[in-house]
């Protein structure tokens, strides 16, 4: 057997050093994940997110919050009895951060029971932020839920 010298130190690790960059290359796929910018006027959007820090601080002060449950049918939002459709506009976004194509943005009216229903038939599988923002008496409030849609 041949002695070890330290060439051969250099090259078993410059070798081992290759061997691992390369798996955590192949190995890992979260570094192949499809990561998108939440919105395309992300810039102008930012200068103006006081907004959006106001609106969740008010929402977190209220006493009664709307709530969201899922079932069979899709994502049921329900809100307190003092929002209803004569003081108020409901917008929600759903947001896939894999996907922006899967995105979902739209405007709701309230039904009798104060809540609305986003159907199944729009969800796929997988992980959504749902911003939930209504403005009350021209007062903005704003929540963010993360659902797992199954």
């Amino acid at each position: 057997m041949k002695n070890f010298t330290w060439g051969h130190g250099v090259f078993l690790a410059l070798g081992s050093f290759i061997i691992f960059i390369l798996s955590m290359l192949f190995l890992f796929p979260n570094g192949q994940k499809n990561s998108e910018m939440v919105t395309d006027k992300y810039y102008e959007e930012e200068l103006e997110y006081q907004t959006v820090i106001d609106a969740k601080r008010r929402a977190d002060t209220l006493q009664e919050k709307p709530v969201f449950s899922q079932n069979a049918d899709g994502i049921k939002m329900t809100f307190p009895k003092n929002i209803n459709n004569a003081n108020s506009t409901i917008k929600f976004v759903l947001n896939r951060s894999d996907d922006q194509n899967l995105d979902i943005k739209r405007s709701e009216q309230l039904d009798a029971n104060q809540s609305f229903t986003i159907p199944a038939k729009v969800l796929t599988k997988g992980n959504y932020t749902l911003r939930l923002m209504w403005n009350t008496n021209k007062t903005d409030y704003r929540l963010d839920y993360d659902v797992i849609w199954k």
